[in-house]
């Protein structure tokens, strides 16, 4: 007899709900379920697996769970908390752990909450719907919560804090994966506009041993090639890159923060990265502390020439999102021109030091506020190894490695947890959807769908993560993929108990993956606080688009969700754009009024759409009296 691994020491149940626990046994078994004092029975079926349904509960805890059969050792489960539980899914800015947050030191310090509990399901791609799950339950404390999803945590930390009642955190999450990939087959078939995908993957599945094989093959010389490439020998060190003698003549200037691809530096390798720091006087012989920010994705960093500290994929996963800081030796520093030198190594994808700008400096060990040296800004640089762009990756054949293909992420990671009783999901993903927006219209209301039909609650609460501002901004209204796909996520409000979390202001530039982790998070329990627990202090969101209303040469935008009113953060409305009859946008004056804003613009007379926020990386402003961002919008249907 066993337990579904969700059935595990340190596990938290949801409260208010009848609780499904299940497991295998002989068929035929008789099982019975104990936990606070209730009991429920159940009888393994002819293939084993057997479901008792136990009554609910309130918060509260620790309980012990045990499940008997005559003839066995019962199985016990021990620190059993009731509270609120939800699942955590998506790519990877809902995998993002909390090492890679901003104040990830701080953050992981105070991480000590023993009523929070994190399960993080195991990567497993399948094309048959899996009966279990590996995976524990860990209980929030500093060390085990740095590898937990930080969205997730900083959701859960908030709801305890309002609610005072045990959180549970089921993290099913994996970087770079599509929406379709988290759908039932059923889900896609439901769609008719989703099922040629569904019969292509069907179509995969029936080939033949040699075209599998052909593409196996395929797909291991590209990861043997790309991938599995050993680490390059350092011939910057030997060259003498790192210390004082380099000469800056065979260097060029690059911004950091910032991916070297933005610099014109397009491919895969090393690039060496040099600063001439100014030390104070005072400062010489001290121990210095040193941060270099997140490098994308294997650091090694200098001091005058000498080796301080490196992090790379092989000692961590997150590499490539975790801010560096290391200690300089006070023997090494002295007064005046010192040279910072980091060595960074990206097989694929974008590379570079990404900051964000607050994790790079240089201070004494002891220092003030006032004693840091920014280190955001002008550096130079120089390629060591050029491996060329990294070209896409061959089709791989299905398999737990292969995320990509439709359904097998709800078959490996999704089909093992239903039906644990839950509050909701939480869901962070689009960007690897970003590239076909109007179809995601369609895809992401079928997940939500296909999800309550799993878990056969018609009104699943299910809250998602509008798309963060990214990439570089734009100088004149234009079309913007992204924005497309921040205006289907928006739609998907159309269903019921559905809530959205806008992070147009805390995403950056130069890294798809925002460090500001803190405010996702907290975003995402207001939504469910407000709109699932009834707290009236508490706002569900920022502004969202109403309606229009023309009014000669100007037009009025009415916001629902304004909360006490609109607010300008840091001045005058920006990233409004007007259009007449020709649908020719420009960018436009835009003024509060009320509870409304009224837009116009000189070089449109007669107007007829107003967008705001249109863009990969608007300047957004636009807030509620609670602090709230508005989520951009346009008011018109044009093609785009």
């Amino acid at each position: 007899m066993k337990l579904a691994s969700l059935f595990s020491n340190h596990m938290v149940l949801q409260r208010e709900m009848k609780i499904p626990v299940w497991g295998w046994a002989e068929p035929g078994s008789r099982i019975t379920v104990e936990l606070a004092g209730h009991s429920a029975t159940a009888t393994a079926g002819a293939d084993g697996k057997w479901i008792a349904l136990l009554p609910a509960l309130a918060a509260g805890g620790p309980h012990t769970l045990t499940a008997t059969t005559p003839g066995r050792d019962p199985l016990v489960v021990s620190d059993v908390l009731v509270g609120e539980v939800w699942i955590c899914s998506g790519q990877s800015n809902m995998e993002f752990s909390l090492s890679g947050v901003i104040n990830a030191e701080d953050e992981q310090k105070a991480a000590n909450h023993p009523q929070i509990r994190h399960f993080k399901v195991p990567k497993n791609a399948q094309a048959a719907p899996q009966m279990d799950t590996d995976g524990c339950w860990e209980v929030c404390a500093p060390d085990p919560a740095r590898d937990f999803s930080a969205v997730a945590y900083f959701h859960g930390l908030e709801l305890h804090r309002r609610l005072g009642v045990p959180v549970g955190l089921i993290n099913s999450s994996w970087g770079g994966t599509v929406a379709e990939a988290w759908t039932s087959r059923e889900g896609l078939l439901a769609e008719p506009e989703l099922q040629p995908m569904a019969a292509e993957f069907d179509r995969l599945l029936a080939s033949d041993d040699s075209e599998l094989l052909e593409q196996r093959r395929k797909f291991d010389l590209w990861q043997q090639t790309y991938i599995n490439r050993p680490t390059p020998p350092n011939l910057g060190l030997a060259q003498g890159w790192a210390g004082p003698e380099a000469s800056p003549a065979d260097w060029m200037d690059i911004s950091v923060p910032g991916h070297w691809q933005r610099a014109g530096l397009n491919f895969s390798g090393v690039v060496w990265y040099r600063r001439e720091v100014d030390i104070p006087g005072d400062w010489a012989g001290k121990d210095l502390v040193l941060g270099v920010g997140a490098c994308d994705k294997s650091e090694w960093t200098y001091f005058n020439g000498e080796f301080v500290g490196s992090l790379t994929m092989e000692d961590s996963p997150s590499a490539w999102s975790t801010p560096r800081v290391y200690t300089v030796p006070g023997r090494l520093v002295k007064p005046g021109k010192n040279v910072i030198a980091v060595r960074v190594y990206s097989h694929l994808y974008d590379a570079g030091m990404t900051g964000p700008r607050e994790a790079l400096f240089v201070r004494p060990d002891t220092a003030g506020q006032s004693d840091v040296i920014s280190l955001a800004g002008a550096w130079s640089c120089r390629v060591e190894h050029n491996f060329g762009i990294v070209p896409p990756a061959p089709l791989m054949p299905p398999g737990p490695d292969n995320p990509g293909m439709p359904w097998v992420l709800y078959a490996g990671m999704i089909a093992p947890l239903v039906p644990y009783a839950v509050r909701g999901a939480i869901w962070y993903q689009g960007e690897s959807n970003a590239d076909r927006p109007h179809q995601y219209r369609t895809l992401f209301p079928a997940l939500i769908r296909d999800w309550r039909r799993l878990w056969g609650q018609d009104h699943l609460h299910f809250l998602f993560v509008q798309l963060a501002n990214y990439m570089a901004p734009q100088e004149q209204p234009g079309e913007s993929r992204w924005a497309e796909l921040r205006e289907a996520q928006t739609m998907a409000l159309a269903l019921p108990d559905t809530g959205m979390a806008v992070i147009i202001d805390v995403g950056e530039e130069t890294d798809i993956h925002p460090k500001n982790k803190q405010d996702v998070g907290r975003r995402l329990a207001y939504s469910a606080l407000a709109k699932v627990h009834g707290l009236a202090d508490v706002p569900a969101s920022g502004p969202l688009y109403k309606s229009f209303q023309v009014e000669g040469a100007q037009i009025r935008i009415a916001f629902d969700g304004v909360d006490g009113g609109l607010d300008a953060s840091g001045g005058a409305l920006k990233a409004f754009a007007i259009a007449g009859a020709d649908r020719k946008f420009v960018w436009a004056d835009a003024k509060i009024d009320g509870e409304t804003v009224v837009v116009s613009s000189p070089q449109v007379c007669v107007p007829v759409a107003v967008r705001y926020g249109w863009a990969d990386n608007p300047p957004c402003n636009l807030y509620n009296k609670a602090g709230l961002p508005a989520s951009p919008f346009r008011t018109d249907n044009f093609s785009v």
